[in-house]
């Protein structure tokens, strides 16, 4: 009796501890994501808005993948640290991965956009690139500012045919 309960109490504590290991892995997976109430169209000629400021390495429509190439982000870096104990980035670079769906929500057509940034930083030569984990900021603000373009050209396109059945009505 006691060997059995010397051996659950042992899985049972390692289980626990065993989870720290792994628990970078459940953080890294969790990728920003966010379904918009727009078809597949309007939210693709959002993202490209959007990412028109970035140097795009590819860009397919069909797949729904974009992603742009290895841009220096190293003074953003050493500023958002410039508080921290820690040393000096010597060098940092960033590349997005972004990924659009389309799907249905019962009869109406959505998209889903999920946005991968892969973060590198190099603090000396020695060591060379080193991934970090993004702290999500920049990829909630694309997220926003591709919400908020969908909206603008939804009260466009609502403006265009209030404006066409007038016409239509007073002709």
């Amino acid at each position: 009796m006691k060997k059995l309960f010397l051996l659950s109490f042992l899985i049972l504590f390692h289980s626990c501890s065993s989870y720290e290991q792994f628990q970078y892995i459940v953080e890294e997976y969790e990728m920003p994501t966010q379904v918009f109430d727009s078809d597949y169209n309007l939210t693709w000629q959002a993202v490209i808005k959007i990412m028109s400021s970035y140097d795009l390495a590819t860009k397919s429509q069909e797949t729904g993948v974009l992603k742009t190439r290895w841009e220096d982000n190293t003074m953003q870096m050493n500023f958002s640290d410039s508080f921290s104990v820690g040393d000096a980035v010597k060098a940092a670079k960033f590349k997005l991965i972004i990924n659009v769906v389309k799907g249905y929500k019962g009869t109406r057509e959505v998209s889903k956009v999920t946005i991968y940034k892969r973060q590198m930083i190099e603090k000396d030569f020695l060591q060379g690139w080193k991934v970090i984990r993004s702290d999500g900021i920049q990829e909630k603000t694309i997220l926003y500012r591709i919400g908020r373009v969908i909206s603008l050209e939804k009260k466009l396109k609502e403006i265009e045919e209030k404006k066409a059945r007038e016409e239509e009505a007073s002709f």
